[in-house]
């Protein structure tokens, strides 16, 4: 991994006892390490890490685990060797300064007009809409040089976004970095609201990019990729109206190539100008769950978890507290069996982690998944309708109290609406396509053990 000297541990990161036990990753994961493993994990968080084979493949592991997060001080390529292609419909773009563009007219009527200038910008013209996956692989084809930044017309890119996320592709590894996308500053509640909850926005955390993980998905707004690794998997799929963005990601990581999420690089993205507008779109991005899921089995679960954990909530839900205590302290001593080398305090911190944490992902699910169902138990089952209650109202309560704020009870109302809306588009593609894999839950062992 050329030109990757220091490392970053994951917010997840334990080490606890003498250090040869480490508890990382997303998904979790326990790994045994020697004491000179110990040692280089610690001299890599400061780049002085030796530089021989088994370093490397030792690094690798837990970089390929989510546990460390490569910082690299440097890259083979500049600007120069980057090309901007961007959709636009309808609309004017603002081009990035001193970029090569490719800007692609999606079948706009009238066409748009984009001043051309000779090795800088280009203009391509679609007889017809064919929708984004198209009009970026026209783009695609123009591409002359080794990197093409895929930028989307409503995403305000700002200065010095482009140099953390050439540095990655010091890792020969590496076909697609993706900076933070946040919300863009406005005036109103709802661009206050798209602030804070933008659904385009994954967080200041560092990241790999791979279903099932903390970041499983990074959207198409904004993504910087290696022309010939794209190429290879004939580009963005046409058929897919959305989602194809995720779709090339997934295809890209089960090629075994390594995609990062790089929040030191942030844009923005305009927001919807109405609620009606930003809801229509929360529809669109369901619409997409279906088809993901018939490519990609598994992927698109709500909710992953041990079925531990999925025993110890249906108990709570059946008002069975009593039976749901003790079947979690027993999961807590079969852990701590299990994990002999672990301190006790620390493997029962973990059961008691991974069974909270699968309550929020219970209720999460509920109202953004699962509510339409939920619904029609409340109307048919009274004794359903306090947990379900707590399903929208504690996650709240507790968000606000985490973060000494009124603010997430403010944004409860427009926030179930945001995900009811979703919710409805993931109807929409179950029923149109039959596939009911963005509704079942992922059941699961817990915790996976790693190579050390």
């Amino acid at each position: 991994m050329a030109g990757l000297t220091r490392y970053r541990r994951d917010s997840s990161w334990q080490q606890p006892g003498d250090g040869r036990v480490v508890i990382a990753g997303s998904p979790l994961r326990l790994f045994r390490v020697s004491t000179g493993g110990a040692l280089v994990l610690d001299a890599a968080t400061i780049g002085e890490q030796p530089d021989t084979a088994i370093v490397a493949a030792l690094l690798d592991r837990f970089v390929d685990a989510g546990a460390l997060h490569p910082q690299p001080d440097s890259s083979p390529f500049t600007a120069d060797d980057v090309t901007v292609v961007m959709p636009v419909l309808g609309v004017v773009p603002a081009l990035p300064p001193g970029l090569r563009t490719i800007v692609v007219d999606d079948g706009s009527t009238p066409p748009i007009h984009v001043a051309e200038q000779a090795d800088l910008v280009q203009l391509l013209r679609m007889d017809a809409n064919r929708g984004p996956a198209a009009a970026r692989n026209a783009g695609l084809s123009a591409v002359q040089t080794p990197l093409v930044a895929f930028v989307d017309a409503d995403v305000e890119l700002g200065d010095g976004w482009l140099e953390p996320l050439l540095a990655h592709f010091a890792d020969p590894r590496v076909a697609l970095v993706a900076p933070r996308v946040a919300g863009a500053p406005g005036t109103g509640a709802l661009a206050a609201y798209e602030h804070r909850h933008s659904p385009l926005d994954l967080g200041d955390e560092p990241a790999r990019i791979a279903a099932g993980t903390r970041v499983s998905y990074v959207p198409a707004a904004v993504i910087v990729c290696r022309v010939d690794a794209v190429r290879a998997l004939g580009g963005f799929d046409e058929e897919m109206r959305v989602g194809e963005d995720v779709d090339l990601v997934w295809r890209l990581a089960d090629a075994g190539h390594r995609c990062r999420y790089e929040p030191a690089s942030t844009v923005h993205h305009r927001p919807r100008p109405t609620v009606g507008a930003a809801l229509r779109q929360r529809v669109g991005y369901g619409r997409s769950a279906a088809p993901l899921a018939s490519k990609h089995r598994g992927a698109l679960s709500p909710v992953r978890m041990s079925g531990w954990s999925l025993a110890v909530w249906a108990l709570v839900a059946a008002r069975r507290p009593v039976l749901a205590t003790a079947l979690a302290a027993g999961t807590t001593l079969a852990l701590q069996r299990k994990l002999r080398d672990v301190p006790a305090e620390v493997s029962a911190r973990l059961a008691l982690r991974g069974h909270l944490a699968a309550g929020r992902q219970l209720a999460d699910a509920t109202r953004r998944v699962w509510w339409p169902l939920a619904a029609v138990l409340g109307v048919c089952s009274r004794r359903s309708r306090v947990p379900l209650a707590a399903a929208y109202v504690l996650p709240v309560v507790l968000d606000a109290v985490r973060r000494r704020s009124a603010q997430p009870m403010l944004d409860a109302p427009l926030e179930w609406l945001d995900q009811a809306a979703y919710g409805v588009g993931v109807w929409q593609g179950v029923v149109a396509s039959r596939d009911v894999g963005p509704l079942v839950p992922g059941i699961s062992g817990w915790p996976r053990r790693g190579d050390g």
